[in-house]
């Protein structure tokens, strides 16, 4: 199966549709009155449609396991036809839409076995997906101009040409996989006068985003968050809550982060781990989901505000 584990869990929905068309007309008469001899078909189709949905994984090879936290099975019943749909909810890392079409199909067939005895001509016409919702797709804002950032690389060692910087180099890869430019990059020691001078003078560049990496833990020369909350104009907790938590459930010493995020005026800062790894995990936790904070501040400067 594919990896999954990288992605934050979000609310995920489906909807799909089956077709079973009959070829005599008494047919969808002896489904509404209840009278085909194997029982009452659309509830049978129902639970079914249920025990499909929950039991997707165990048919279709690559699906995985996840909670079914909303499923519901209705029909439509046409002259000459019945529709199933099928509405299924979680809140998981992936979609939900082959157990969606899955709980479609077996309760397409269901309805076809019990029909069978009393009409040879029946047919499943078609089962398909008309919807889905949720995931990082779903949150992917459109700008009118590209979205321009900067990365600052906060490490002693790598300022000092003694460590190869890897956490920039996998930020920027990140950054321009989202279609965000990189302006401008640079390395500077563990110094808050310094790391505040150049944060300083990107934001009144106007730069869109600035992410520094490094800093951001607990050895003496951490001093990353000291030098950037300052120079804050609003702090926004809740990015950095969201990172915590999310790196928090991969590697319990998550907890010793001590990241900070806000905006200097238009330019939103946000300080990522300076592991390569913390700083990969922080971009899937936050991104794309954090530029909206851009959309917003680009509506406000084309309205005045």
């Amino acid at each position: 199966m594919i990896d999954i584990t990288h992605k934050p869990t979000t609310l995920r929905e489906a909807t799909a549709e089956a077709t079973v068309s009959v070829s005599l007309a008494g047919t969808i008469a002896a489904v509404k009155e209840k009278r085909v001899p194997k029982g009452d078909v659309l509830e049978a189709a129902r639970i079914a449609g249920l025990f499909g949905i929950k039991r997707t994984a165990d048919m279709i090879p690559d699906c995985h396991p996840l909670p079914i936290e909303h499923a519901e099975v209705t029909f439509d019943v046409q002259a000459m036809a019945i529709l199933v749909k099928v509405k299924v909810r979680t809140i998981y890392r992936t979609g939900v839409e082959v157990e969606a079409m899955h709980g479609a199909s077996v309760a397409a067939l269901t309805i076809y076995d019990m029909l069978k005895p009393i009409d040879k001509g029946i047919t499943i016409d078609r089962i398909r997906l008309v919807e889905k919702k949720g995931g990082k797709s779903d949150w992917k804002d459109t700008f009118d101009k590209p979205t321009r950032a900067g990365v600052l690389v906060i490490s002693d060692s790598v300022a000092n040409g003694k460590k190869e910087d890897k956490a920039g180099a996998a930020i920027m890869e990140r950054l321009k996989k989202l279609g965000v430019t990189v302006d401008v990059h640079a390395v500077c020691p563990d110094v808050p006068e310094e790391i505040a001078t150049i944060v300083k003078a990107w934001a009144a560049e106007g730069l869109d985003l600035i992410l520094t990496t490094g800093g951001t833990g607990l050895s003496p020369r951490d001093r990353t968050p000291e030098a950037i909350a300052p120079i804050l104009d609003r702090e926004v907790p809740g990015i950095m809550e969201a990172a915590r938590s999310y790196g928090q459930e991969r590697m319990p010493l998550a907890i010793m982060s001590r990241g900070i995020a806000g905006m200097i005026g238009r330019t939103l800062v946000i300080t990522l781990p300076g592991s390569t790894r913390g700083a990969q995990e922080t971009m899937d936790a936050l991104f794309p989901f954090v530029l909206h904070v851009v959309k917003v501040q680009e509506f406000a400067f084309r309205h005045g505000q």
